[in-house]
C-alpha cells in the first residue's frame, strides 16, 4: 500500500488535510476496487470531463447512478438469467457492479446515456461568480479628483 507523508505541507499551509485525507482514500479504495467494468475518463474541455464505462449486456434500467458529497456512484445490477445456457466459452463478463469516483468541488453531472454498451456520464466544472478571479482597477489620483468633481456637480444640480 503506497502512504504519502503530508507533514511538509502540514508546515506551510492551513486547511489542505482534507486533501492528505481524499489521497488516503483514494489510494486504500484503489487497491480495493475491481477493475471490472473498464473505462476511460477523458478531458473534453478545461472545465468538462467524461466517463466512459464498457457496460455491455446492461440497459438503463440496470444501471444506477448516484452523486453524494461529491461521491459519484455508478451501480448496475444485473437481472437474473431467465433461462439456463450451456456455454462453451463464457468470456463476456455480466456480473453486478459498483464504481466509486470522487468528484472536485464544483464538478457537476450535467448528463448521462447509454449508447452501443457505453455508458457515457458527462461532466462539468460549474465555478460559481464569487469564486472567480476579479479584475481590480487601480484609481489614480486623477480619477478620484475627476470622481469627487463629479459628485459635488450632482448633489449642486
Amino acid at each position: 500500500m503506497n502512504t504519502f507523508d503530508f507533514s511538509p505541507l502540514y508546515r506551510s499551509s492551513i486547511g489542505f488535510d482534507r486533501v492528505a485525507s481524499m489521497m488516503n482514500n483514494a489510494a486504500r479504495r484503489e487497491q480495493t476496487q475491481p477493475n471490472y467494468p473498464p473505462y476511460n475518463i477523458e478531458l473534453l474541455s478545461e472545465n468538462q470531463y467524461r466517463i466512459t464505462m464498457a457496460i455491455a449486456g446492461f440497459n438503463d434500467n440496470d444501471i444506477d447512478i448516484e452523486l453524494e458529497k461529491n461521491t459519484l456512484t455508478i451501480t448496475g445490477k444485473q437481472p437474473e438469467p431467465t433461462e439456463e445456457k450451456n456455454y462453451l466459452h463464457h468470456g463476456i463478463a455480466g456480473r453486478s457492479f459498483e464504481r466509486q469516483f470522487q468528484l472536485a468541488e464544483h464538478v457537476k453531472v450535467a448528463q448521462a446515456s447509454l449508447e452501443n454498451g457505453l455508458l457515457h456520464i458527462e461532466m462539468v466544472r460549474e465555478i460559481p461568480e464569487t469564486l472567480k478571479a476579479k479584475k481590480i482597477a487601480i484609481n489614480t489620483t486623477n480619477q478620484k479628483q475627476a470622481a469627487l468633481h463629479q459628485n459635488q456637480s450632482d448633489i449642486a444640480a
